[in-house]
C-alpha cells in the first residue's frame, strides 16, 4: 500500500493544533512542501481569514511563557525575532511590563533568595535579573526592597 501525501493544508492545521506559529514561522515550515510561495501565502491568508492563524495569540501565548523567567526586554527581542509586528509586541509587552516586578522578584528569589553583603555581590545579582531582561527599575525596586525588610 503506497503512503498517502500530506497535503500542505494538513500539514499547516496539524502545526497550529500543537501550539501557536507566526506567520514567518509557517512560511518558512511550509515553503519546503510547496510547488509556489503563492500557494504556501494563499494557505495562510485563509487560515488567518477563518482565525486559526493569529499573530496575537501567538504573542500572548509566547509572552506569558516566557514572562515567568524573563522581563519584558527578552520577551520584546523573542517576538521581534520571530517576525511578529511591532503593534502586537508593543501590546504583548505593555502587559507584560503590568507583573514585571513581581516576576522579578520571583526570579532574584528562586536564584539568590539572599540580599547582596557587598557591591560585588549586588553587581551579580544585577546582572543576572539584567540579562533575564527585566528593567533596570524593577531590578533596582527587588533589590532595595529587600534592604528595607
Amino acid at each position: 500500500m503506497a503512503k498517502r501525501e500530506i497535503s500542505l493544508r494538513e500539514r499547516a492545521l496539524a502545526m497550529l493544533a500543537r501550539r501557536e506559529h507566526t506567520r514567518a514561522e509557517m512560511t518558512r515550515k511550509l515553503s519546503r512542501h510547496s510547488e509556489s510561495p503563492e500557494q504556501v501565502q494563499q494557505l495562510l491568508d485563509a487560515l488567518a481569514a477563518r482565525g486559526w492563524l493569529s499573530e496575537t495569540r501567538f504573542a500572548e501565548s509566547r509572552a506569558n511563557a516566557l514572562a515567568r523567567k524573563f522581563g519584558s526586554r527578552k520577551i520584546e527581542h523573542d517576538l521581534k525575532s520571530r517576525g511578529v509586528s511591532a503593534e502586537v509586541v508593543a501590546l504583548a509587552v505593555e502587559r507584560a511590563q503590568v507583573q514585571e516586578l513581581d516576576h522579578c522578584r520571583t526570579a532574584w528569589g528562586k536564584k539568590f533568595g539572599v540580599l547582596p553583603q557587598n557591591a560585588a555581590e549586588r553587581g551579580r545579582q544585577m546582572r543576572f535579573l539584567a540579562g533575564r531582561g527585566f528593567s533596570a527599575e524593577a531590578v533596582r525596586q527587588v533589590l532595595k526592597a529587600g534592604e528595607d525588610d
